[in-house]
């Protein structure tokens, strides 16, 4: 079998960008880099360029590119069987669903695919809980979500976005979404009503721009939804599985959600996994022919999840992200520039927000060897697989540090 770094590309960078262009549909904007490989932090380029990832595929790659267990667990899982539907049993998906809940300490999960169809999936099953628990009457079950969350593009995640370019020409939507300022504790508290199911947020807001809410939020904010019979739903998706510094971001509070949605991180980047966690209360009651996916729970992506998670758990990456988040963080904001407003976020989770578009800086950054990615304009968004070492976060702040001092001295 061939070494994947002897296999020569075919085609230069600007063919394969041209051919996207032509043949692909515009709804990305890319910074002009094409990956041919990776290894670890370090991705490569067609013609063999070198480049610190800082974006991990949105923290999906937390424990670096093709790490070999994973590899070796999707390879082993290849050769025996990939996809029989849950119409049988396999042996992997039990495994993988035991020790999914063993680690975060649920009673049980449902695997899905993508992170939107988890959310999908909690939603369907909050508004079941709470017309079969709580009695809401039937079609009026609502779901409070908050300013600048994102879940991604389906028409019902889009539904209860706030951001209007997800939005427009896309309509109708899905009712049953009302939506309150992120981190007041009292908006939310004012917006229950008896038909309240459910209390969707992301502890800390990612795709917003890595927006902190405020400290003891999220513990207000789950003590409100208990003491009035509603769901709190935690969205984990970029956040979850070490990425802030902890296995799940709602620990930072000693917060444990009602319901918990995990995606990105489950898989390594090597496959699309995702999966819901909660109570027999809330997860139990799906029946056959509730909720399925051809897909969703396959062996090969048990496989995959069952070695990734054990990677996080083996190599410490919630912790590393702690230790090295805080050191990374503390460099970024010793930085004197006056065009830096804001450097915030937990872990190896970090939104430095600009005074100016943040763009250039990103395209600056990258033509020295860094690779990350704008949100909102302004932010840019620091988050490198969290094998990341403090020497290779050293060689990354010089970069940083020397593009953002050129630009302040234009």
């Amino acid at each position: 079998m061939l070494n994947p770094t002897q296999l020569k590309p075919v085609l230069t960078s600007q063919e394969c960008i041209e051919l996207e262009d032509v043949y692909g549909t515009n709804h990305y904007k890319p910074l002009d880099v094409v990956i041919d490989r990776g290894d670890g932090v370090w991705v490569y380029d067609v013609e063999g360029n070198k480049y610190l990832d800082c974006l991990s595929a949105y923290s999906a790659v937390s424990q670096g590119h093709c790490h070999p267990r994973i590899m070796h667990a999707m390879q082993e899982q290849l050769h025996r069987v990939t996809l029989v539907s849950r119409a049988f049993y396999t042996d992997q998906l039990g495994l993988f669903l035991k020790e999914l809940c063993e680690l975060t300490g649920y009673e049980k999960a449902l695997p899905m695919n993508s992170g939107a169809e988890a959310v999908e999936t909690a939603v369907k099953a909050a508004r079941k809980w709470g017309y079969e628990v709580k009695d809401v009457p039937a079609n009026q079950a609502e779901i409070i979500t908050c300013q600048g969350n994102f879940a991604g593009r389906t028409l019902t995640m889009i539904s209860f976005s706030t951001e209007e370019k997800y939005r427009e020409n896309f309509g109708p939507f899905t009712p049953g979404f009302v939506t309150v300022p992120y981190g007041d504790a009292d908006a939310l508290e004012e917006a229950i009503t008896d038909n309240t199911v459910a209390f969707l947020v992301e502890p800390i807001q990612g795709e917003g721009g890595v927006v902190m809410p405020p400290e003891g939020y999220l513990k207000r904010a789950a003590e409100i939804c208990r003491e009035h019979n509603v769901l709190f739903i935690a969205d984990e998706i970029q956040t979850g599985l070490g990425r802030t510094g902890y296995l799940l971001a709602c620990e930072h509070e000693g917060v444990k959600p009602d319901m918990v949605t995990l995606g990105k991180a489950l898989s390594g980047g090597f496959y699309p996994i995702s999966a819901v966690l909660s109570g027999s209360s809330v997860l139990g009651r799906f029946e056959p022919g509730d909720h399925g996916s051809t897909f969703g729970g396959n062996p090969l992506a048990a496989a995959v999840g069952r070695a990734s998670l054990d990677v996080i758990v083996d190599e410490d990456l919630p912790g590393r992200s702690a230790e090295l988040g805080a050191y990374f963080k503390g460099r970024l904001e010793r930085i004197e520039s006056s065009d830096i407003k804001e450097v915030r976020g937990r872990g190896l989770f970090i939104g430095m927000e600009m005074y100016s578009d943040a763009r250039p800086y990103c395209e600056a950054l990258r033509e020295r060897g860094i690779l990350c990615k704008e949100t909102h304009g302004s932010v840019i968004r620091f988050a490198p697989p969290l094998v990341i070492t403090k020497e290779e976060i050293d060689w990354a702040m010089e970069q940083i540090e020397e593009v953002l001092m050129a630009a302040q001295a234009d």
